[in-house]
């Protein structure tokens, strides 16, 4: 029984390590952000299947917008003119977590930034690309950082 006791406080204590351990990102959810993630996937045609974007998330379409969120590279560097903007930081793996993928934005900046694990705020022009090939479905482009 003292055994099994101890055993307990042990395990106990090192959940709490563990847990304390547990690095929590800001929240970037903006009405923006929650628009974006209003897309989905339907069947448009028989056997065919694409990206469905409610009028409300259209109306966003070539307009300028502000987007806070973290930088997602997709090249190495220490500077990026292109990246991609997530909702998680990239110590979350927005790729391979669980759950589905968290809304990300392709981003092609003005100027390039210095990467950083902090969250950002940018603003440019947001594109819904509706085509149907292999890019991103949304970009911020001429994207300024505030």
């Amino acid at each position: 029984m003292m055994k099994t006791l101890i055993f307990l406080v042990f395990l106990c204590l090192g959940y709490q390590k563990l847990a304390a351990q547990v690095k929590v990102h800001t929240d970037m959810r903006t009405p923006t952000w929650n628009l974006i993630g209003l897309r989905y996937d339907a069947e448009i045609a028989p056997r065919k299947w694409g990206s469905v974007f409610p009028p409300a998330l259209k109306a966003l379409n070539n307009k300028i917008i502000e987007l806070p969120g973290y930088i997602i590279p997709t090249k190495v560097g220490s500077k990026f003119s292109e990246f991609m903007l997530s909702i998680v930081p990239i110590a979350s793996c927005p790729y391979c977590g669980s759950g589905d993928i968290p809304s990300m934005v392709q981003v092609k900046m003005l100027n390039a930034i210095p990467i950083t694990e902090k969250p950002i705020k940018l603003k440019g022009i947001f594109v819904i690309n509706d085509s149907g090939d292999d890019r991103s479905e949304f970009f911020l482009l001429n994207a300024k950082q505030l």
